[in-house]
């Protein structure tokens, strides 16, 4: 079964297709306007491994805001959708990944309940020109229209681009564990309630 889903979203403040495909290689073909946010979906696709295609079109000329999170709730409904009825995955993921002195964690269930737990300090406001702030409104918006539960954690870390990073890659390997089949499992849903 292909787990690939393609969501197009309109408002008058963005203009947003995203085509994501939970079982690819890792490739990322991403425009999104904002070039440090162009930089952490390719690392989101590359270390899920998820093929991943982002078009946005924004109002970038008030801030990055709309457009910043409006990507996060698109790839978060193609998430929902290319997931399916979850029969056979591994449902929970988790991943601590060091970039030099950065040290970040990133927890998953894939319940249907969906929640963000957020404790990155970026100890300065932005990164280039995106506001740093940003990060937690994405990751919010993926995880609520993802129908997940994410927390996301820097344990240590003074670079602001290396937390970024790491947080989204830490994100990337757990959603790639908790979406991957497990060969145990067969198509049983993994749940006690039978249901996702």
């Amino acid at each position: 079964m292909d787990r690939i889903a393609t969501i197009t979203r309109t408002t008058t403040e963005t203009d947003i297709s995203v085509t994501l495909n939970l079982d690819g290689s890792g490739k990322a073909d991403i425009a999104t306007g904002i070039g440090f946010l162009d930089h952490m979906l390719t690392a989101l696709a590359r270390h899920g491994l998820f093929d991943l295609k982002v078009r946005a079109k924004g109002d970038l000329h008030i801030d990055f805001h709309h457009t910043t999170e409006d990507v996060g709730i698109v790839i978060g409904q193609a998430f929902a959708r290319a997931i399916g009825d979850k029969r056979g995955i591994r449902r929970f993921g988790q991943a601590l990944i060091p970039m030099d002195e950065t040290l970040a964690e990133a927890a998953v269930d894939i319940s249907g309940r969906p929640f963000l737990v957020w404790n990155a300090d970026f100890g300065r406001p932005k990164i280039g020109e995106m506001d740093t702030e940003l990060f937690e409104e994405f990751f919010r918006a993926l995880a609520f229209n993802a129908l997940i539960t994410l927390h996301i954690n820097r344990r240590a870390g003074h670079n602001a681009h290396h937390v970024a990073e790491a947080c989204f890659k830490a994100a990337a390997r757990a959603l790639r564990m908790a979406s991957e089949f497990d060969p145990r499992a067969g198509d049983a849903v993994p749940s006690t309630k039978g249901s996702l």
